[in-house]
């Protein structure tokens, strides 16, 4: 043998790891285009549709500032009524995020290995099976989407915020926590180290010593995921709730294009303000 020669146990197969990931999810991606029966002639438009998209796409470029039709007397302007559906899509994922963030810290608290069965909470395995309770509790919240979940608080309560607020505050509440926990258990554990030495209390060296040093991460995070939540808000819409998706749809169902771009901006211009915002929060909490 060799001496650059490895052995046979521990030789690398030819393509290496990521070559086989890669390798499965092609041969998976094939098995799955030829079980669907997809092809490219699905992807033709036809020439009606193509007029339709030309039509749309240009009043992308003139978006409407008064309505594209009658509107009955008093009814409020475009630009205000577009506002207003933002205030509420505002109001809406806000109250959301606010109660999954809450639901999502204290399940994230709950979760994380550095406290149930880290050296420095000082907990011991006999907590597992709490441990991978809450982890379930986390995977069903978040294995159903806000969608299904409006439709099953539309079934009980009706078309009110409140059902609105749920069906976003659940799923976003276990994406929190499962990635809260993460970040909880990948921080720094020098001051947590330390606070330990010195004999600190494991409430006071999760808290003191682990938690702060995971803080801006879980900041960032969770205002992506508020960015997530203004469109998930708007996506709400189109199941009745006043949102800038409830009138995005029926000016489409219409085919005021230009009303439809009027509202759609209204939304980027919402998710712009709030990635803006939490960079700029970001930065202070780095620096």
């Amino acid at each position: 043998m060799s001496a650059t020669a490895l052995p046979l146990s521990i030789r690398r197969p030819p393509l290496g790891t990521r070559g086989i990931v890669v390798l499965v999810l092609a041969s998976a991606a094939v098995v799955s285009a030829i079980y669907l029966q997809l092809g490219t002639g699905s992807l033709v438009p036809s020439a009606p549709g193509l007029r339709a998209a030309q039509k749309f796409f240009v009043r992308a470029l003139s978006p409407a500032v008064t309505y594209e039709s009658e509107v009955p007397p008093g009814t409020r302007p475009l630009l205000v009524n577009a506002l207003r559906a933002a205030g509420m899509t505002i109001v809406i994922a806000a109250a959301a995020m606010s109660l999954a963030v809450v639901v999502g810290l204290l399940l994230a608290f709950l979760a994380s290995n550095a406290w149930w069965m880290g050296d420095l909470a000082g907990m011991r395995n006999r907590w597992l099976p709490a441990y991978g309770s809450v982890r379930i509790v986390i995977a069903l919240m978040r294995s159903t989407h806000e969608l299904l979940w409006a439709v099953l608080f539309l079934a009980a309560f009706g078309l009110t915020r409140t059902s609105a607020v749920l069906a976003i505050a659940i799923p976003f509440g276990g994406t929190l926590a499962k990635v809260f926990s993460e970040m909880i258990d990948e921080a720094p554990r020098d001051a947590a180290n330390a606070l330990r030495a010195a004999g600190a209390s494991p409430l006071q060296v999760f808290f003191f010593g682990l938690f702060p040093r995971a803080l801006p991460d879980i900041t960032a995070y969770a205002f992506y995921r508020f960015e997530c939540a203004l469109r998930a808000s708007a996506v709400l819409g189109f199941f009745g709730f006043p949102t800038l998706g409830y009138y995005i749809a029926a000016s489409f169902e219409n085919l005021q294009y230009g009303e439809v771009w009027t509202y759609l901006y209204t939304l980027f211009a919402l998710v712009m303000s709030v990635d803006a915002w939490s960079a700029a929060l970001r930065r202070r909490l780095v620096i």
